[in-house]
């Protein structure tokens, strides 16, 4: 069954937020925009508690006018929580390779949103059936494996894709595999959850 494996940073919504601060002051950064001093004050002074130096997977996903304009993240860390940030912002703004790179023109119009990983855990199931029997749409994000094959879905991606079969069928697309490879297939399946915070726009 699904395992509970809550984010190694449990994050209030106020630190919450800072990361989220944090990840549209890097774009900014990166865009030559100005910054308030005040601001990055407050964001440099927020990031000195210990919990942002935490080691967990983060994304970091952008929208504009409602449509997705970006989202890259990583499943596990290698830096804190902070730094891991930093880079995915970067990476959702200027190298999803879906997406051009954001423009300037673009920064005060796209949503940023920010989600905190817990460890992915192994999901054990008999069969296509019960696969989505044991997934829990609005709560779990999902990674699928096969071979040299994934891909993975945030929880947030059962809004645009509600039905279990759409959902797998999509993510297996994703990771380059047939739609019912799900379905017919012997895949890897790891279950996640997240904290998950936007941008008040």
């Amino acid at each position: 069954m699904t395992r509970e494996n809550p984010p190694t940073a449990i994050l209030t919504p106020e630190e919450g937020r800072c990361l989220v601060r944090l990840a549209r002051a890097t774009i900014a950064e990166q865009l030559k925009s100005p910054i308030d001093s005040d601001e990055l004050r407050s964001i440099q002074t927020a990031l000195q508690a210990p919990v942002f130096n935490a080691r967990c997977g983060v994304f970091v996903t952008l929208s504009l006018e409602g449509a997705l304009r970006g989202c890259i993240g990583s499943l596990t860390a290698s830096a804190p929580l902070a730094e891991n940030v930093r880079r995915n912002a970067i990476n959702a703004a200027f190298h999803d390779p879906r997406f051009p790179p954001l423009d300037l023109d673009e920064l005060d119009r796209i949503a940023v949103e920010v989600s905190v990983l817990s460890p992915p855990a192994a999901l054990s199931y008999d069969d296509a059936d019960d696969l989505m029997a044991r997934l829990r749409p609005g709560i779990d994000g999902v990674i699928l494996r096969k071979g040299t094959a994934s891909a993975t879905f945030l929880p947030q991606v059962w809004k645009q894709l509600p039905r279990c079969q759409d959902f797998l069928s999509h993510l297996c697309l994703k990771a380059g595999l047939s739609a019912r490879a799900w379905y017919d297939g012997n895949l890897q399946v790891e279950t996640y959850q997240v904290q998950s915070f936007e941008e008040e726009r």
